[in-house]
C-alpha cells in the first residue's frame, strides 16, 4: 500500500519530465553515469515505462540536447546585429557551462536537433537581416564554428584523459628550442582550472575571440565583400575606403 501511495502521489511520467531528470541526472552524476535503467530508478519506474516517451537512448540524448539549448535566452529584436549575436552566443554559453556534459553529447549528435537548427536559423537571420548577404553569412558560421553555441576546442585542451608519454609544453628546459612557446606560457601566472591553459580566464578568452570575429564580420561586411573576389581586389578595395575616411 506504500508503494501505491507513493506511485500516486509522484507527478505522471512524461516527456519533458523523463528529459528533466535525464538532465539532471547527467549534471550530478557525469554523462557516462546515464543509462535507461538508472534513469528508470531516479524516476521511480521500470525501464519499459521510459520508452513510452523516449524510443531508445539516442533520442534521450536528443531530448536532453534540446533542455540544454532551450535554456538559451530569445534574441533581441530591437538590438543591432552584433550585439544581439554577442548576447546569444553568451547566452548560450552560460546555457552550456551549466551542463558541462553538454558540449560533448552535441558534437556526438549524427544530426542537429530541432531546437539546435532553430537556435542555428535564429542565429542566421540576425546576420542576414543585420545586411550580411547570404555568401557573406556562409563563411560567417564556418568561423564561428562551435563558439556559435558557446564553447570552442581550444589549443590546449586540459580535458580529462589518459596522460600522454608527450612532455608538458614550455617546460623550463625547451626554452632554448621553443623560446616564443616558453615566452608566452611565462607570461601569466599559473592557475590550475582553465581550459585554455593556466592562468588564463576562460570566458575573458571565449569574448575575446568572440569580439574579434564579430569586429572582423562587421569590416566584411562594409566592405561589400564576397567570397568570388580575389585576395587582391579585396586588399584593393580596403585600402579605398581607408583613404576616402
Amino acid at each position: 500500500m506504500t508503494q501505491q501511495a507513493e506511485a500516486a502521489r509522484r507527478p505522471p511520467l512524461s516527456r519533458d519530465r523523463v528529459l528533466r531528470a535525464g538532465v539532471a541526472l547527467a549534471d550530478e552524476a557525469g554523462i557516462d553515469s546515464l543509462s535507461m535503467r538508472k534513469l528508470a530508478q531516479e524516476l521511480g519506474v521500470v525501464p519499459m515505462a521510459l520508452y513510452k516517451h523516449v524510443a531508445n537512448k539516442e533520442q534521450l540524448l536528443d531530448g536532453m540536447v534540446d533542455v540544454v539549448v532551450g535554456e538559451i535566452e530569445p534574441p533581441d529584436p530591437g538590438s543591432d546585429w552584433k550585439g544581439a549575436v554577442r548576447r546569444r552566443i553568451l547566452s548560450a554559453r552560460r546555457a552550456l557551462i551549466g551542463h558541462p556534459w553538454a558540449a560533448q553529447v552535441i558534437q556526438s549528435r549524427p544530426r542537429p536537433t530541432p531546437v539546435v537548427l532553430a537556435y542555428m536559423d535564429s542565429v542566421i537571420g540576425m546576420f542576414r537581416t543585420g545586411g550580411f548577404s547570404v555568401d557573406l553569412t556562409h563563411h560567417v558560421m564556418h568561423a564561428l564554428g562551435s563558439r556559435m553555441l558557446g564553447f570552442t576546442q581550444e589549443l590546449f585542451d586540459a580535458s580529462p584523459g589518459p596522460e600522454p608519454d608527450a612532455p608538458a609544453p614550455a617546460s623550463a628546459g625547451d626554452a632554448g628550442q621553443y623560446p616564443y612557446v616558453a615566452e608566452l606560457a611565462g607570461a601569466v601566472a599559473h592557475e590550475e582550472g582553465s581550459v585554455v591553459g593556466g592562468g588564463c580566464d576562460d570566458q575573458f578568452e571565449f569574448e575575446f575571440s568572440l569580439d574579434l570575429l564579430l569586429d572582423g564580420f562587421e569590416r566584411l561586411r562594409r566592405q561589400g565583400w564576397t567570397s568570388a573576389r580575389r585576395p587582391q581586389e579585396t586588399s584593393e578595395a580596403q585600402e579605398a575606403q581607408e583613404t576616402t575616411g
